[in-house]
């Protein structure tokens, strides 16, 4: 179902996965279907490659084709490189939840980063599922926009 709503993208060579990018819905609340929350994940050994930027550049023009206005990323603190990354993207810092993910022994804050994809209409039209733009010329321009990024 998540497939069929919102794009996910995966970055390979000869078969290696070197990184992916996906959104979800960021809350299940009507008032909400205009926002989602994007991941993206870029192995180790080729970060500072492009692939993340590459990526989320594409991610973000699908999402804005779909007819999203609201982008938010979650980023577990600190992590300097992927607050470059998204603010490199023109995402805006919007708070911190502190201590609100446990793993790898300890607890973790995460900070919360948005970006508007669009100015806000009064009222928005409702967003379109992905599979419904997929096969667009819109969509194609779009990947190829991120896939000219690659340094790989």
């Amino acid at each position: 179902e998540t497939l069929a709503h919102l794009p996910w993208l995966i970055c390979e060579r000869r078969g290696e996965v070197l990184g992916y990018a996906y959104a979800s819905t960021h809350r299940t609340r009507a008032a909400y279907q205009w926002s989602v929350d994007v991941s993206v994940y870029v192995h180790a050994r080729i970060r500072r490659s492009g692939v993340g930027k590459a990526l989320y550049t594409s991610l973000l023009r699908f999402l804005d084709l779909q007819g999203f206005y609201n982008v938010y990323a979650g980023i577990t603190l600190p992590n300097p490189a992927s607050v470059r990354l998204h603010e490199s993207l023109e995402f805006q810092p919007v708070g911190v939840y502190r201590a609100v993910g446990y793993k790898l022994g300890a607890w973790h804050d995460v900070g919360w980063w948005h970006l508007a994809l669009r100015p806000h209409a009064v009222p928005p039209g409702p967003p379109v599922d992905f599979g419904q733009i997929q096969d667009a010329t819109e969509s194609h321009t779009a990947l190829a926009a991120g896939m000219r990024l690659l340094r790989i």
